[in-house]
């Protein structure tokens, strides 16, 4: 009887164990770290944790210390007392800030002012849209003034229908202080209407206080010039990338060295996310994606000397490295992150080549969950390149048994698939509701080269689908998958894969869900708001009918053409604030699916753009994406 008794409550145990996985509840209850910086005495690191209410529908911030040793965590209410203010010049002197300032007349009451009431907008031009907001000729300026209470701002872009910060997502990393405190230098796109919306130029200004003056310190370069710092002996530096109209082209860093620009990893054959100067000013340390992961390396600086200029990366693992916070002695601050944990705050030992973890903000929280397994796999493809494939196995996983399988498809088109934590496409969550994920790094992600990172240009429906039939096929013959239940999600241009591959499938899939993707590329030329992405990724507009490989974009690789082989079902996403990939994208799907008698559904967010970052919201989209799921695969 005792036995009978023991084993029942050992059953019981395992069996309350199993269950204990992610859920959406929890996945919008973690806390979420954002690094500020070091403290003014360069013994702490202080940063925010953001915190989603989902009964408020909301977020809240806590601001907090941490000793870079190691140690506990201190909540402070005023930064200001802790941090160093960035916006301050290095004497002191003046404070810089941005506002926002009326320049151009869009609105109806802006020609008409008797007519108040009036929403009416007039445009001569295009960018009379942006991601999620309509242009009212409002523009971000950067401003100055002297570091006193009641001091007037000056506006040192007056007058200029341009932004600094960048919209929609530049804040004051934008802007920064000259070390003699002389100049300001600050990032725009000093482009206006139709040409601000098919160009990158973005350029590095400098504005002399004294004089009133701006000269263009990155004029000669065409492409997005972003990024700002100046190293410990005072050389400007940011990063570069060189072709006009190109988003996702290699990106550089440059230092201005006595007036001749160096480029530090020209000869590297990968991208840059973000860098940090050594203390010495004598090495770079940067972010960059590589083989399925973001890790740290670190480039010398020889200046004008014979000393080679060497890339080496000083981290591996299946992690990413996120942000680059600053140097405490011989460890680099940074922030870390997997598919099965989100961004905490980590110390990188240089020397000794050691982690140690100094945040803990969602420790408790991950100990208590049984959490999926994550396996490296690589793939031949169709041309016989070697291609990474993650796959992220269940909770629990039993080898001798079948599980339904997702192929996930990454959105960019050139946005890197590493161990990154999301709070939507969460692999962690897919897999702890029973389902086996596999996320090729297919063609057009950065990691794997540039050849590789630019193939997907101009060749949306070509190697890019093979590749992730290929993946899909690889792993399907495991014995572990139920081939009868393949499903393929996606957002953004992994929507597009959905649409796409479900008329060429073959089959393979019982189930289909795209989140924003671009279901016509004519229409989708038409309505996007960044002409320049549509430009350099199709080749050119529809209406060039010269134009071969911009004409191949518009009907081989345009999903419309391939509805008459639709045959699963299909659940459409779409955010109505969405700019990027207008709703009409969806509702042209929807419509689609629905005349030719498939199952379908259309979940609509008004207040939506590209993403879902309400926490009440997101929970529909969690509740609506494994409903689709159940029902259907």
């Amino acid at each position: 009887m005792k036995k009978a008794l023991f084993t029942t409550l050992v059953m019981m145990s395992l069996s309350t164990m199993a269950q204990n996985v992610m859920s959406p509840e929890l996945l919008w209850k973690l806390g979420r770290v954002t690094p500020l910086g070091l403290s003014k005495d360069g013994k702490n690191v202080v940063y925010k944790v953001t915190t989603p209410s989902i009964a408020e529908n909301n977020s809240k911030s806590k601001y907090y210390t941490l000793p870079v040793n190691g140690g506990n965590a201190t909540e402070v209410s005023d930064i200001k007392t802790v941090l160093t203010d960035k916006n301050i010049s290095p004497d002191g002197k003046f404070l810089v800030y941005n506002e926002e300032v009326k320049i151009d007349k869009v609105l109806g009451k802006d020609f008409y002012p008797t007519l108040e009431k009036s929403d009416a907008q007039i445009y001569d031009g295009l960018d009379y849209r942006h991601w999620d907001t309509w242009n009212e000729g409002k523009f971000n300026h950067v401003f100055y003034k002297e570091n006193k209470d009641g001091a007037t701002g000056i506006d040192i872009l007056k007058g200029e229908n341009f932004d600094s910060p960048q919209k929609p997502f530049g804040g004051d990393e934008d802007y920064i202080w000259s070390p003699d405190g002389k100049s300001i230098l600050y990032v725009s796109k000093k482009k206006v209407g139709t040409q601000y919306a098919i160009s990158t130029n973005t350029d590095i200004y400098e504005y002399n206080l004294e004089t009133g003056k701006t000269i263009n310190r990155t004029e000669e370069n065409l492409g997005y010039d972003m990024a700002p710092k100046f190293s410990p002996t005072g050389n400007l530096t940011w990063l570069q990338m060189k072709r006009d109209g190109y988003e996702a082209d290699k990106n550089d860093i440059i230092v201005d060295f006595k007036g001749l620009k160096i480029n530090l990893t020209a000869n590297w054959d990968g991208t840059v996310n973000s860098f940090m100067w050594s203390k010495d000013g004598k090495k770079v340390f940067f972010v960059a994606p590589i083989d399925g992961t973001k890790q740290l390396f670190e480039v010398n600086f020889p200046g004008l000397t014979k000393i080679a200029i060497k890339v080496l990366q000083l981290t591996n693992g299946n992690y990413d490295v996120n942000d680059l916070v600053g140097f405490a002695d011989d460890h680099i601050i940074v922030t870390r992150s997997d598919m099965n944990h989100a961004n905490e705050i980590f110390s990188f030992n240089l020397k000794k080549n050691t982690w140690k973890q100094l945040s803990n903000v969602n420790t408790e929280a991950y100990e208590k969950l049984t959490l999926s397994k994550t396996e490296r796999r690589y793939v031949t493809t169709t041309d016989g390149k070697k291609m990474l494939v993650w796959v992220i196995l269940p909770p629990n996983f039993d080898a001798s048994k079948k599980y339904p399988t997702l192929l996930y498809c990454q959105g960019g088109p050139q946005s890197a698939l590493t161990q990154s934590y999301s709070f939507r496409w969460n692999f962690s969550l897919m897999a702890a509701k029973g389902y086996v994920v596999v996320a090729p790094n297919r063609r057009g992600m950065p990691g794997h080269g540039v050849k590789w990172n630019e193939q997907i240009s101009k060749d949306w429906g070509g190697q890019v689908m093979d590749d992730y039939l290929s993946a899909i096929d690889d792993v399907a013959k495991e014995n572990y998958v139920d081939k009868t239940r393949l499903g393929c999600v996606g957002a953004s241009y992994g929507g597009y894969s959905a649409f796409f591959l479900a008329g060429i499938h073959n089959n393979r899939f019982k189930t289909f869900i795209a989140h924003d993707g671009v279901f016509n590329t004519q229409s989708m030329f038409g309505t996007t708001e960044e002409v320049f992405f549509n430009n350099w990724d199709f080749g050119g507009p529809y209406w060039d009918k010269n134009n071969a490989v911009a004409q191949k974009a518009y009907t081989t690789f345009n999903p419309i053409n391939y509805v008459d082989k639709w045959n699963k079902p299909i659940l459409i996403i779409q955010g109505g604030k969405d700019f990027r990939v207008p709703i009409g994208q969806s509702q042209e799907a929807f419509q689609a699916a629905q005349l030719r008698g498939i199952k379908s559904r259309l979940l609509y967010f008004p207040e939506e753009n590209h993403w879902v970052l309400k926490p009440q919201n997101a929970q529909v989209w969690q509740g609506e994406f494994f409903k689709w799921l159940d029902e259907t695969l």
